[in-house]
């Protein structure tokens, strides 16, 4: 039984940041019809921020995990507004918006393999190496930390997403593009967002 639990937490945890995966390509395809391609990618170069910011700068785990997130924002609003938009703008063919983000996904792989190589890097721990242990069930503090934190993402973005007003704007682009802009939702602010 306690081998069956520990592949449980192990499959939550696994299974949790797939899902945190997973509802970042689901809101890009709902609200522009895209499959982006680059969007792995993008999580690539934020680990490589938060990397950098704890092995360089020094910085704790949680100011480190701010760095990387503005920088992977930061990434994909000028991928946005260099790579997508001026197709949107232009009323190009979708296989030119996939053909593009598939050459972005390109970019950023081999960019990144240029500048440090395609050697693997390991974080240094950050949570302590001794497993809680709960009857039979061990438990990694780290495993526990990351169900946590993407459960409470999850909620976080649930309650943007249905109780704010850029999340109404995400709703109506993802329902209808040009009824939004008629109603004067600024289309490319919420797609950047």
């Amino acid at each position: 039984m306690s081998v069956f639990l520990n592949q449980l937490i192990n499959g939550l945890h696994v299974g949790s940041i797939y899902a945190l995966i997973a509802l970042g390509y689901t809101m890009v395809y709902g609200i522009v019809r895209l499959i982006n391609f680059a969007h792995g990618d993008l999580i690539m170069v934020g680990a490589y921020a938060v990397l950098f910011c704890i092995t360089l700068l020094g910085f704790p785990i949680w100011l480190a995990a701010v760095g990387g997130i503005l920088v992977c924002a930061a990434f994909g609003v000028t991928i946005e507004r260099v790579a997508y938009r001026p197709l949107r703008q232009r009323n190009a063919p979708r296989i030119s918006a996939l053909i593009t983000a598939i050459g972005v996904s390109f970019l950023l792989e081999n960019g990144f393999q240029l500048l440090f190589s395609a050697t693997y890097r390991t974080f240094p721990s950050v949570f302590p190496a001794a497993p809680l242990k709960i009857g039979e069930v061990r438990v990694a503090v780290g495993t526990l930390v990351t169900i946590s934190i993407v459960c409470a993402l999850m909620v976080l973005l649930t309650l943007f997403i249905q109780r704010t007003r850029m999340g109404k704007a995400m709703r109506a682009v993802s329902e209808d593009m040009n009824a939004a802009r008629l109603m004067g939702v600024n289309v490319n602010t919420t797609i950047s967002v």
